[in-house]
């Protein structure tokens, strides 16, 4: 299929791509890398009436350090950031999810805010935000403001994002000394949607577990620490609480199990590898 007719603009400043937004309202669309987009264009599944191009505003496209986070600005691209060579130091998550994100050809082409914004809830980039407790940086002709990752999630493929705003970039923060981090995912292929994903993130008193392929969002919750009584009990209870359903990719009874096993995975390897 082809997509329905679209006006295009390419927008030679992030002023004038804020303009088109506030102009076209919810008939609008940003579109960057286009591995998400440009499928549910084809296949009639959005049919915005104007496409904001950005991906030549410049200013877009840096990855800084700055006070104790990684701001990574929407023109991005995901192969940018797996070859930034402070990744693994500052976002080891990030480090180790990237290779499972797709495929080298998408990564090559889809930037880390479309991700962000297509809010699939079982892509990687959304879980790892959450679960670092990220932010996301909105901004439109009237405002800028930044959202935290656990509000700006609103459901399947649902944002807090109005009508007439963008993501200009969102942020991690840096990874501090003595905590760890791990990710693993089931998923039917290499590359697939994970069909349970889960990031842990543990210090020296805190653990938390993020999981995503199983709500219509990703989710974090605190849990013991790996060596403590009562992580069993907890990641059966966070299994259960996440409302697992059945699809044609697996059963509600499969991603419960996934959870509680995959779960404590992680916890412990996190653990395994504070600094």
């Amino acid at each position: 299929m082809k997509p329905a007719p679209f006006d295009y603009v390419r927008a030679g400043s992030l002023e004038e791509a804020l303009e088109a937004l506030a102009g076209a309202g919810a008939d609008a669309r940003i579109v960057a890398g286009g591995q998400s987009l440009l499928p549910m264009l084809n296949m009639r599944l959005a049919r915005p009436g104007v496409l904001v191009d950005i991906m030549r505003l410049a200013n877009l496209r840096r990855i800084e350090e700055r006070g104790g986070e990684i701001v990574i600005g929407a023109g991005v691209r995901q192969a940018e950031l797996e070859a930034w060579p402070r990744l693994a130091d500052t976002l080891p998550l990030v480090a180790a999810m990237l290779p499972l994100l797709g495929h080298v050809q998408t990564r090559s082409r889809g930037t880390v805010c479309g991700s962000i914004a297509h809010a699939d809830p079982s892509a990687e980039l959304p879980l790892a935000l959450v679960a670092l407790g990220g932010a996301v940086h909105l901004r439109s002709q009237r405002a800028r403001r930044r959202v935290a990752a656990g509000d700006f999630f609103a459901g399947m493929m649902a944002t807090d994002m109005a009508d007439d705003e963008m993501i200009e970039a969102v942020s991690f923060p840096a990874a501090r000394p003595g905590t760890g981090h791990a990710f693993r995912e089931v998923a039917r292929r290499h590359g697939d949607f994970a069909i349970v994903a889960c990031a842990a993130v543990v210090d020296g008193t805190v653990a938390r577990l993020a999981v995503g392929g199983v709500a219509d969002r990703p989710v974090v919750r605190a849990m013991p620490m790996p060596d403590e009584a009562g992580l069993d009990d907890a990641l059966n209870e966070f299994a259960w609480d996440l409302d697992a359903r059945d699809d044609v990719h697996a059963t509600a009874r499969y991603r419960r199990d996934l959870v509680r096993a995959i779960g404590r995975q992680v916890l412990e390897e996190a653990a395994r590898c504070r600094d």
